[in-house]
């Protein structure tokens, strides 16, 4: 196959996983690499992990709010609309905005959590361990992330699983089973936007502290944020906190059950398992990429950028880096350092990254305390996305928990 041959705008491409043997070529023969597009004039990839650190640490010349951070290009009356997330923000607006909720997911934050979150797995593993099989997503993985976020958001408890159902059609918007037109995209979005609407009456006057009064009370420039900037802020919140986390955890088992050594390893040495997360991490990123765009003429290893020219940063490339990482494709749950990308790096690194962290360890270590012997009950189906590096479905089969008693 020919470089030119090497399409990254097509979701078909990720169906079977992460297409590595394209980036493998990239990395090695065009690591800033030209990929055109049927429906758009076309995007630079960025696939080496220095050069992916250079460019989310120049947000003055590579910018998040220009065009939006995915592939497609917009117009400007949907872009008015992006920009009110986060995600799609600059300095120093960015800053602002992130200030607002930065204090709910510091470190110290997240150990006062840790008791509650520890709890939530347990009662999760209790659901499934005597059964002996899962669908690992939707009983395991999606259960917690989902749990904790709403909890920080003060959602009630049964409202949530309306909003999870409404952020995988968000998510999802590549593909057809969570949708099958863009307008469904729209139907979702403004129905959590309706939804946020109604929790932020209810909270309008309360003096109780979670992350949606803070969106609701705290003031920018001495202005409290409009009705736009409060339901997209709630919106990221909400599927950033929940489908990130679920996915990670999907390819975590996966990659647990097809490495049974390393599973092996965990059980008999659980004090591995942040290690273990971090591997997980570098090899399933919950996002291929995000977007920018050149505010500048400029260029990245010799080659040139034209203003205006779109920069996609390819996560899963960028931690599978030969110069960075010794045998890159060996999954190793002792790798040190480990200094993947997952998290994104500069002013857009994860916020939630803590949580997510600590979320994860204490899946995990529940997992193989009481998950023995795991193994796929049937195929593993992903999602349909160039964007999101999600499962839809894992079906498991594992020695039920009352047989070992």
């Amino acid at each position: 196959m020919s470089l030119t041959e090497i399409d990254l705008s097509n979701p078909d491409h990720f169906i079977e996983g992460v297409p590595h043997h394209w980036f493998k070529r990239l990395r090695a023969e065009s690591p800033v690499h030209w990929n055109p597009e049927p429906d758009g004039p076309g995007f630079w990839c960025i696939t080496k992990y220095h050069d992916l650190k250079h460019v989310s640490r120049t947000p003055q010349i590579f910018s998040s709010a220009r065009g939006g951070t995915n592939i497609p290009t917009q117009p400007e009356e949907a872009l008015v609309r992006l920009r009110a997330l986060m995600l799609n923000m600059d300095p120093p607006q960015h800053v602002k905005f992130r200030r607002i909720v930065q204090r709910g997911f510091t470190p110290r934050m997240i150990d006062q959590l840790e008791p509650h979150i520890r709890e939530l797995a347990t009662r999760i593993i209790d659901r499934v361990a005597a059964k002996g099989e899962c669908e690992f997503v939707e009983e395991v993985a999606a259960e917690l992330p989902l749990q904790v976020i709403c909890e920080l958001m003060g959602v009630p408890q049964e409202d949530r699983h309306l909003l999870f159902e409404l952020t995988n059609k968000l998510i999802g918007f590549d593909d057809p089973e969570f949708q099958t037109s863009e307008e469904d995209a729209g139907v979702a979005a403004a129905q959590v936007f309706g939804y946020a609407n109604q929790l932020g009456k209810r909270y309008a006057g309360s003096t109780e502290e979670n992350l949606t009064t803070k969106l609701l009370h705290t003031e920018i420039d001495g202005e409290k944020l409009n009705e736009l900037e409060y339901c997209s802020f709630f919106m990221l919140l909400l599927a950033a906190g929940n489908e990130t986390t679920r996915t990670v955890t999907t390819q975590g088992m996966r990659l647990l059950i097809e490495h049974p050594d390393a599973l092996q390893q965990l059980v008999e040495n659980p004090s591995l398992v942040p290690s273990a997360v971090e591997e997980i991490l570098r090899h399933a990123p919950a996002v291929h990429y995000f977007r920018r765009t050149a505010n500048q003429d400029t260029e990245i290893r010799g080659q040139k950028i034209r203003e205006g020219e779109k920069v996609t940063l390819w996560y899963p490339s960028a931690n599978y880096d030969e110069e960075v990482f010794d045998e890159p494709e060996r999954f190793d749950i002792h790798r040190s350092p480990n200094e993947h990308l997952s998290f994104g790096i500069g002013e857009h690194f994860c916020l939630g990254a803590s949580l997510a962290r600590s979320e994860l360890y204490i899946i995990f270590d529940e997992i193989i305390k009481r998950i023995r012997n795991p193994e796929f009950a049937g195929p593993v189906r992903r999602l349909r996305s160039n964007f999101i590096n999600g499962v839809k479905e894992m079906r498991i089969k594992f020695t039920p928990e009352t047989a070992q008693a």
